[in-house]
């Protein structure tokens, strides 16, 4: 087992909590503040060589994971008020190019950002504040180490863990002590003033997820629900993954130093100590993602199974598949039918129809579960290797109806159509952070290339059953 790790962590990165920058606010999230002053302290003295910061606000690749690789990279709170406060840090440049070259080995992508490259994606070389907010309070204690930066990119979780194995292989290969530091927040849908509105199943998400960091249950925590995760919007939960993965052979005492949400985001602090060694954990993660999908393929609803048969077929053999199970007679009529499809709590593609456009509802939801995988414009084609991943939400719609007055609409309840000449744009009901009828309706007219402040605009509503 390669003992590179001295000590691993969680940081949140909300700029408020730089006293320069809340002057005086950060005090209403002082059990987060003083979770940080004591992991910057512990950063500091674990011995460390380098640290590995995973961050979810650098340059993000839909298919790969980038580090920079230059020799110098800062930043600072310019865009907060806050221009005289930042940092200036070395890379470690043998560690990035060892890391790259085992990812290769192992067909994970990562794009090491040389200057080159970042002229070539026209990006500015800069440290993100999901780097300088932690990096402020290991600095406060004197912390000067070289850093090898890991942008997160949507990647499964399960390659993200693998990435994490493969930054603590390298380090070992090189003798590098490492401090391994994911930086991410939670749940930003905690309060209806949140900065993505308010979801319930936000607070869920959080007290699940630090519940398991704090027993250490990694198979659970990169199991965790879809829909869960998608409802929570966060942006922890990847570089949670890759900070466990370097973990992955060793046997860790954790420590939950904090978590509240005093803003309507969730702020989790805490510590993961190697003591030993251990087996490799990737096994039992894999086993029970696999008894995690045989579960849903038995107990999710009929239009769900259907979706998901249909895709399945097409997908491996080229063909709309013919339905193998009885109808209900609750599914017997016709109707316009939207198929969303999530892969580990992000879309991956939605296609639908408003009204009947086949002879029954069983014909509507494949015809759409096939469109949704391999013709939405947004995303290319799903694949085979990505099927046993993939969850489905089918929305049955009601016949639309005109609507007169703004009053009659509810963006909990209603969905919306905006018609102008050729032009129509569709929002259903009941998405996260849509909380009033005007963000609803500007939604649906940019959708159908109608300016937003336009109000000659015919709208309809709907109501939806919703199934998963």
């Amino acid at each position: 087992m390669p003992d590179s790790v001295v000590l691993a962590g969680l940081a949140p990165h909300p700029p408020i909590i730089i006293p320069e920058i809340g002057r005086g606010e950060e005090q209403l999230g002082i059990s987060t503040v003083r979770a940080m002053d004591e992991l910057g302290k512990e950063f500091t003295q674990s011995g460390l060589d380098t640290l590995v910061i995973i961050t979810p606000h650098g340059p993000v690749f839909g298919d790969a994971l980038s580090m920079p690789a230059v020799r110098e990279l800062q930043g600072d709170f310019g865009q907060f008020g806050a221009r005289m406060v930042g940092a200036k840090v070395e890379i470690d440049l043998a560690l990035v190019e060892a890391i790259g070259k085992r990812s290769r080995n192992a067909d994970i992508q990562v794009v090491e950002l040389d200057k080159r490259l970042y002229s070539w994606y026209r990006l500015k070389p800069r440290l993100d504040h999901g780097v300088l907010v932690p990096l402020y309070y290991l600095r406060k204690h004197g912390f000067d180490a070289a850093l090898v930066i890991v942008n997160i990119g949507f990647l499964p979780y399960l390659d993200l863990y693998r990435f994490g194995k493969i930054v603590t292989e390298a380090a070992d290969e090189l003798g590098r002590k490492i401090g391994v530091l994911a930086s991410g927040d939670l749940s930003h849908r905690l309060k209806p003033d949140a900065p993505a509105g308010y979801n319930p199943r936000g607070r869920e998400f959080d007290e699940l997820l630090m519940s398991k960091l704090k027993s250490f249950a990694v198979e659970d925590v990169l199991s965790m629900p879809g829909d869960l995760i998608a409802d929570a919007g966060e942006c922890g939960l990847r570089p949670i993954a890759l900070m466990l993965g370097t973990l992955d052979q060793t046997l860790v005492e954790p420590r939950v130093l904090s978590y509240e949400g005093p803003w309507g985001v969730g702020y989790g602090v805490a510590l993961f100590r190697p003591v030993g060694k251990s087996k490799t954990r990737e096994p039992d993660i894999v086993k029970q993602k696999q008894a995690l999908m045989a579960r849903r393929r038995q107990e999710g609803s009929f239009p769900v199974r259907l979706a998901r048969a249909a895709v399945e077929h097409y997908v491996k053999t080229g063909k709309t598949p013919a339905v193998k199970e009885e109808v209900p007679p609750e599914f017997t009529y016709k109707a316009g039918v939207f198929v969303s499809i999530y892969k580990e709590g992000n879309l991956r593609g939605c296609i639908g129809t408003t009204e009947p456009t086949t002879g029954s509802i069983v014909d509507e939801i494949i015809q759409n579960a096939v469109s949704a995988a391999t013709d939405d414009p947004r995303f290319l084609p799903v694949t085979q290797d990505e099927l046993d991943m993939l969850e489905y939400s089918v929305d049955i719609l009601s016949a639309p109806e005109v609507v007169e007055d703004l009053g009659e609409l509810d963006p909990k309840k209603y969905g919306v159509i905006c018609v102008k000449g050729n032009r129509r744009g569709l929002l259903l009901p009941d998405l996260p952070g849509i909380d009033t009828v005007e963000e609803q309706l500007a939604i649906a007219k940019r959708k159908a290339g109608i300016n937003p402040g336009d109000t000659q605009v015919k709208v309809y509503r709907f109501t939806v059953e919703r199934y998963k």
